[in-house]
């Protein structure tokens, strides 16, 4: 089936590479390039990078606008992260691929709320694309559990490979329900106050928080007077373990390493 794909973050880029080993791409919409990294420079979105290696067109507008070049009559929708237009929307079927279980956690980051709530399950939800933010009737949804090890980037993972299937029996004749409001929570954007380990929080809800934000983010606190990024944890003994640290600055380690690098 020739299909379109919106797509600008690393899960978008994974269901984009996954649904082209099934399907025809004909183009990527997906954000300009924009600065990354600690250094800022100007780089491409994660989506782009996958579009280049596939040898699929890109179109980058700073806000999609009616008549668009996409060379297909439905567009999948997978962390775009920018609003389509209504008058973009009535020119053909945008299906978006949400990585929860709509209408729970609607918004930026479902994955990792999910994550730090403590959710036990999560899972991908397909729904027609509406100007109401996640609010659009739903095609098929399919749960799968958050594992007591996963972080937020093995949950986009599984994610990613649910959402493909869940296309493959949508796509060739989509039927739509209404969403519903029953259980309806919003996922907003981390901030950099999410980002803060508050030492006095009970460990399991500091790990859940430093799963949540690994391996893309990270979360922030002080170890030994020092600031660090912590990307892996657990819990023994009633207390919370970092497994593996990043000082500013410096590149990634184990606890031990940053702890022998003190004396």
């Amino acid at each position: 089936m020739k299909l379109a794909v919106a797509a600008t973050a690393p899960f978008g880029a994974d269901v984009l590479e996954r649904l082209a080993q099934q399907h025809e791409i004909s183009a990527l919409l997906t954000r300009p390039d924009a600065p990354r990294g600690r250094g800022r420079k100007t780089g491409a979105p994660p989506a782009k990078e996958a579009a280049e290696r596939l040898g699929i067109p890109t179109l980058q507008p700073a806000r999609p606008e009616p008549r668009l070049e996409l060379g297909a009559d439905t567009v999948v929708v997978a962390a775009y992260g920018l609003l389509i237009p209504e008058s973009v929307l009535d020119e053909r079927l945008w299906l978006n691929v949400h990585p929860s279980l709509l209408p729970r956690w609607r918004g930026a980051a479902p994955v990792e709320r999910a994550i730090m709530a403590g959710d036990a399950e999560t899972g991908v939800t397909i729904h027609r694309t509406i100007k109401e933010l996640d609010a659009g009737p739903v095609a098929a949804q399919r749960a799968f559990p958050i594992g007591e090890h996963d972080d937020a980037g093995a949950v986009y993972e599984k994610a990613a490979r649910v959402a493909v299937e869940l296309l493959d029996g949508v796509l060739p004749q989509p039927e739509f329900s209404p969403q519903g409001e029953d259980g309806l929570t919003y996922a907003e954007k981390i901030t950099a106050a999410d980002r803060e380990l508050d030492w006095d929080a009970p460990p399991d809800e500091l790990l859940n928080r430093i799963r949540a934000l690994s391996p893309h983010i990270g979360a922030r606190g002080q170890l030994h007077g020092r600031p660090v990024t912590i990307w892996k944890a657990r819990v023994a003994g009633g207390r919370l373990e970092p497994i593996e640290v990043q000082p500013d600055g410096k590149r990634r380690m184990t606890y031990d390493e940053f702890v022998r690098g003190l004396r």
